[in-house]
């Protein structure tokens, strides 16, 4: 297949939707001789923060000198961006290559009785087979959804990370925290030690999981901590804390609670570097300060200021709303939103907007799953306007907008992704 094939049949395999489980993975793997076996991985799942944490221990690991794969989901504009190494993403040619020979397996293992694997299984093991091809050091893997049977399980991690857990998928993961919780700690392997950011009754069970594999766990607020110190503008210093070590670090990434998501790389690198000389307390703190993480509270643009941020869900609203209150105080909001109408929409509605906000509601994207620009100005109320598409919301908040006023594009990635396409297109 060329690179426009290969598109053809993730479209054809995306009607399949999603359906959780390991055998269809398995069966792939199996056919490729298992590639995800090359290479040593870091697995990473959590309600929010784990792209953020993925990348800083990506950046920390490739500061040392490593050759480090990263594995994360969604994309923006190419699902090129899903499946990197040392920051770069997979060539066009490379991932039709990837593609064909997976595509391959795939009959093999139909052909033997298997059923239809699924678009993200596909992409997992396309990731693992380049990753193996390309002889990295470490992989930096992202849970696409929960954990326990979600495709990327199939590994033996050095260390896992589950950033936090708040209710999501609940059709598909639980109706609570603690059933969500269970899912997410099925990426626990017997003594592969685990850091959490996890509380409540989500670290109960987390902790539980751990204590029955006899994994080391390592809790933020217990065993290590941080604080800020001070915010200049352009980067955020904080302190961090845990046994036998004490330090600053600095961060470019907005957000208090990416200082969270930092520490949890930092505890996480301090973990790796018992057992790999090359990661130093110097490419540490030079990995964290040289990330960024896109649609993540992105600047784009000042006077007026313009943000990105994919957050889609009440406990990433929450910390949106925050951030913005923070360093945007002054100065009116305008929003161009879109959610996916799976999502809580009327929740994260009514944390995320000020009266005072002007908001124009837009569709996300064109799939179905997109809430109508109505729908969501309906949830609103009367501070929310109607709008046709992406272009002329944008356009009309950046014409309302003065020099101190802020433009947020928010609600979800897909949001993100559709107008980080037109701006590549030179469409805004």
């Amino acid at each position: 297949m060329n690179y426009e094939e290969t598109l053809q049949y993730l479209s054809e395999l995306g009607k399949f939707g999603s359906h959780l489980g390991l055998e269809r993975i398995q069966g792939l793997l199996v056919e490729l001789d298992h590639p995800e076996r090359r290479f040593k991985t870091i697995h990473i799942t959590g309600t929010n923060g784990k792209g953020s944490v993925a990348e800083f221990l990506s950046n920390i690991l490739l500061a040392s000198g490593l050759k480090v794969g990263t594995y994360t989901s969604p994309h923006f504009v190419k699902y090129n961006e899903r499946i990197t190494i040392n920051g770069q993403d997979v060539s066009n040619e490379t991932f039709a290559e990837l593609a064909t020979k997976v595509a391959a397996a795939e009959e093999k293992f139909k052909q033997k009785g298997g059923t239809q694997p699924t678009q993200f299984e596909v992409l997992t093991a396309m990731c693992f087979l380049h990753f193996a091809q390309e002889n990295i050091d470490y992989g930096v893997i992202e849970v696409g959804m929960g954990g326990l049977w979600d495709s990327t399980n199939v590994i033996l991690p050095e260390l896992s990370i589950i950033t936090n857990v708040s209710l999501e998928h609940t059709n598909v993961l639980g109706k609570t925290v603690a059933a969500i919780s269970e899912q997410k700690a099925g990426i626990i392997k017997p003594l592969v030690p685990v850091v959490t950011g996890a509380t409540a009754d989500a670290l109960q069970v987390i902790a539980d999981k751990a204590a029955q594999t006899r994994s080391q766990i390592y809790v933020y607020g217990r065993d290590f901590s941080s604080q800020a110190v001070n915010f200049n503008g352009k980067e955020q210093k904080f302190s961090f804390a845990t046994e036998g070590l004490q330090d600053e670090f600095a961060i470019t990434l907005l957000g208090d609670y990416q200082i969270i998501n930092a520490s949890m790389a930092i505890m996480a690198a301090e973990i790796l570097r018992t057992k790999n000389q090359a990661i130093t307390m110097e490419t540490i703190k030079q990995g964290l300060y040289v990330t960024k993480w896109p649609g993540r509270l992105e600047k784009i643009a000042d006077k007026p200021a313009v943000i990105l941020d994919g957050a889609h869900n009440p406990s990433g609203v929450t910390v949106l709303r925050s951030a913005l209150d923070k360093y945007y105080p002054q100065g009116k909001r305008f929003f161009v939103f879109g959610m996916m109408k799976d999502k809580d929409i009327s929740k994260v509605v009514s944390i995320l907007f000020r009266p005072s906000d002007k908001v124009f509601t837009v569709l996300a994207d064109d799939s179905s799953r997109a809430a109508t620009a109505e729908l969501l100005a309906q949830t609103i109320g009367k501070q929310a306007v109607v709008k046709k598409d992406i272009q002329t919301a944008y356009q009309d908040a950046l014409a309302l907008a003065k020099e101190k006023d802020i433009v947020v594009v928010c609600g979800s990635l897909y949001l993100l992704g559709s107008f980080k396409t037109l701006q590549q297109k030179g469409k805004l």
